[in-house]
């Protein structure tokens, strides 16, 4: 009886905690819309602004670590990391509408920011909700986001 009780409160933390993170992973502003978003610039920035690309291409790769990281914790939380902001659930896939599709590097430097802020302030409340291991990988999942956004002014701060 002891071990039934135990297991559903695993399950309802589980749940509440894939509430907090599904959205990180493929939400409006999480990994998965950073990285297409990276993504669409370096094709973008190919031959005018190619070192600016370069640059932006790592952090795209930072973001894509970072997506397999988030899927790797909702496959752990039980659920099937598809892309979709409410996994387990595969309703309201993944619309690559969220990306922002401006043109000049200043502003997709702002985009970049905006959404790196906002995932550092998503991973800091998410926080409070993990233990242990978990806790570890999303704080370092947040410096991470910190690392991007010191390049991202560094990089606006050249132009």
């Amino acid at each position: 009886m002891q071990e039934d009780v135990t297991a559903a409160r695993e399950i309802v933390k589980n749940s509440n905690v894939l509430k907090l993170v599904a959205p990180a992973y493929a939400g409006r502003n999480g990994a998965l819309t950073a990285a297409l978003q990276y993504t669409y610039q370096v094709i973008l920035l190919g031959g005018e602004h190619a070192e600016e690309g370069k640059r932006l291409e790592k952090i795209a790769a930072a973001k894509l670590l970072e997506l397999q990281k988030l899927g790797t914790l909702i496959q752990k939380l039980g659920a099937d990391p598809v892309l979709t902001a409410c996994p387990p659930y595969p309703v309201s896939y993944y619309s690559a509408s969220c990306v922002d599709y401006v043109k000049s590097l200043p502003a997709m430097l702002e985009a970049d920011l905006r959404l790196e802020r906002a995932a550092a302030e998503r991973y800091a409340r998410i926080l409070p909700a993990l233990d242990g291991r978990t806790a570890a990988a999303v704080f370092a999942l947040k410096e991470g986001c910190e690392e991007n956004i010191r390049a991202l002014e560094d990089l606006r701060n050249l132009l």
